[in-house]
């Protein structure tokens, strides 16, 4: 399996979603880098399960770092970190070792991987995962921050509802972090509550709901990126497609600059003091693959649940007949809302590694 990422700052994920534990090794964070602990267990919590609209499953996800700081700060030696997993319920998915759930990679890993695959809880392909990846991008975050780089995203849409965009050309720092800082990750409250209503009424029926997240980076310099394979947005979607259940990345106008023309795509450059920008940001802050110095804005677009409670059509392996099956288990109606601190932390991590590769910021 690939599950190793990056350049400059490579990182490994490992474990299972009903295994002893979850975790991952990071080379490359710069030395000296102070890690907030309590901040970056603040940042873990927006991911963790059990949150209201979202799975059951109690988790802690207390990290315990294991090598790579000493006194508060990073040695420059591979960060090593571990998460327990201690709620696991692996009887809910006895009954489907030989019936494979629609939408899943239930079927997808028994082709490739044979009966060796752990599928209790989606084994490794599962969200649980990202708790490591999101840990790792919140250092990330914490190095680039000090370096007035900031990272912020919202619950751009819940099924049908959508709430206020990030300001594309102008946002503040505060406004990128304000949807972070509140219980429901979104700008505009009432539509929120109109996300969550959807929301549990999808899991009332038995059914889950998409979504999109929508995520800025402020600060980041331009003229980072290389053509034409290290694109930033090549990078980035890279690590945004490792996130399970993710179907799509947009960048600025994304596909919605199919229905345009030219004249009204293209972003006019004009001067601002003594810098040349962009009077929009059509673009979402790259041209060419390499920054332009506006802010970096994409979108990623999550599939709905797979696992749900309403009868599906499959197949029983055992007898090759058709088999129909409700899944159990502890599962979340909108896999959306706790992804936005996940693609916060995986921009976090490609934007670093970008600047470590290109050497373009002191550390």
């Amino acid at each position: 399996m690939a599950s190793t990422f990056g350049k400059a700052l490579k990182f490994s994920i490992f474990g299972e979603s009903h295994g002893r534990a979850i975790g991952g090794v990071a080379d490359g964070f710069p030395p000296g880098e102070k890690i907030d602990e309590t901040e970056l267990a603040r940042f873990l919590a927006r991911r963790k399960p059990g949150q209201k609209g979202t799975t059951p499953r109690r988790e802690s996800d207390r990290i315990e770092i294991l090598s790579g700081v000493y006194r508060g700060k990073t040695t420059g030696a591979p960060l090593a970190l571990l998460i327990e997993n201690r709620n696991t319920r692996s009887a809910d998915y006895e009954a489907l070792q030989d019936v494979p759930r629609p939408g899943h990679a239930d079927l997808a890993a028994l082709l490739r991987y044979g009966e060796s695959a752990d599928r209790r809880g989606g084994g490794h392909f599962s969200g649980r995962l990202t708790a490591p990846l999101t840990a790792f991008g919140g250092i990330a975050k914490q190095i680039l921050e000090r370096r007035s780089v900031f990272i912020g995203a919202h619950l751009a849409a819940a099924g049908t509802i959508s709430d206020a965009p990030f300001d594309a050309v102008s946002p503040t720092r505060e406004a990128l972090l304000a949807p972070g800082e509140k219980s429901f990750p979104v700008h505009d409250d009432a539509a929120g509550t109109a996300m969550q209503k959807a929301i549990f009424s999808a899991a009332k029926a038995g059914d889950s709901l998409g979504g999109i997240v929508e995520c800025c980076a402020l600060g980041f310099p331009e003229g980072i990126g290389t053509p034409m394979f290290d694109r930033i947005e090549c990078r980035l979607a890279q690590l945004l497609f490792g996130i399970p259940a993710v179907r799509g990345v947009e960048f600025g106008n994304g596909f919605g600059a199919a229905a345009l023309s030219g004249s009204e795509n293209n972003d006019p450059f004009v001067r601002k003091g003594k810098k040349i920008v962009t009077a929009s940001n059509r673009h979402g802050g790259a041209l060419g693959g390499i920054s332009s110095g506006m802010p970096i804005l994409f979108r990623v677009a999550f599939k709905p649940t797979p696992s749900i409670a309403a009868e599906q059509k499959s197949v029983d392996l055992r007898t090759g007949k058709t088999a129909k099956l409700c899944v159990a288990g502890r599962h979340d109606p909108c896999v959306a809302v706790r992804a936005v601190p996940v693609v916060e932390a995986a921009a976090a991590l490609v934007l670093l590694d970008l600047l470590l590769s290109e050497k373009k910021v002191v550390f």
